[in-house]
């Protein structure tokens, strides 16, 4: 019975071994597959999840497929950056271990893109920074008056018209000086920004939110298939 119970323990062990260098391997390919159907700039980082595996791979469908693309990956300005999650991704494993996948159906895809606000910036003018308040942001440059730097703040709204991010301005003020209103007004349209997105996958925009670390862009999509490449 000992020895029985040893060698199932032994087994169970090769058999996750093999399920975890399988995943290596495909985590691989996929990522091959998807930066080529996806259309991507560069192979990006993919994860596979859900156990085991093995049984995934030899059904030819994926439940779970996490992927980070980086500014590069996506052929965007520094500042880009976007986790996606497909999940019922289809592709053979022959196709998948011949690197032939000729397409990829997916059920659904999900996916966040990060504008950091140093990007947004540079879209202003370089004197310009941004910082999440509430549920907007708040905008800071400068003006010059009669050869004088003045320090201009505004808040500002962000909203999604088609597939663009637009920030709206309102509410300027000069610090410690009075500017005629003519000059808030022009200031704050030279803040007012309108910035297209381009989404991986074939995703629509469905929400903004700025965060943290930049403004937050989702997007989804439903039964796809990446034939791109």
């Amino acid at each position: 019975m000992k020895g029985l119970l040893i060698t199932l323990v032994v087994l169970l062990g090769l058999v996750v071994v093999a399920d975890r260098v399988a995943v290596a391997v495909a985590e691989d390919r996929v990522a091959e597959a998807i930066a080529e159907r996806g259309e991507l700039a560069g192979t990006p980082e993919v994860s596979v999840d859900g156990w085991p595996f093995l049984t995934q791979a030899l059904a030819g469908e994926y439940e779970d497929v996490r992927v980070r693309l980086s500014a590069a990956d996506l052929g965007e300005p520094e500042g880009t950056t976007a986790d996606v999650r497909l999940r019922g991704v289809q592709a053979p494993l022959s196709d998948v271990l011949g690197g032939s996948v000729a397409e990829l159906p997916v059920e659904s895809i999900d996916g966040t893109v990060t504008l950091s606000y140093a990007l947004l910036s540079r879209e202003l003018g370089t004197d310009t920074t941004l910082v999440p308040e509430g549920d907007g942001l708040r905008l800071t440059t400068t003006v010059e008056v009669l050869g004088r730097d003045v320090p201009l703040s505004a808040t500002g709204t962000v909203v999604l018209e088609g597939q663009e991010l637009v920030i709206e301005v309102a509410g300027a003020r000069a610090a410690g000086i009075d500017l005629p209103g003519a000059v808030v007004a022009a200031a704050s349209d030279a803040l007012d920004l309108r910035y297209p997105i381009d989404l991986p996958f074939g995703l629509e925009l469905t929400g903004v939110t700025p965060a943290a670390d930049g403004v937050h862009l989702t997007g989804g999509a439903r039964d796809t298939v990446l034939t791109g490449g």
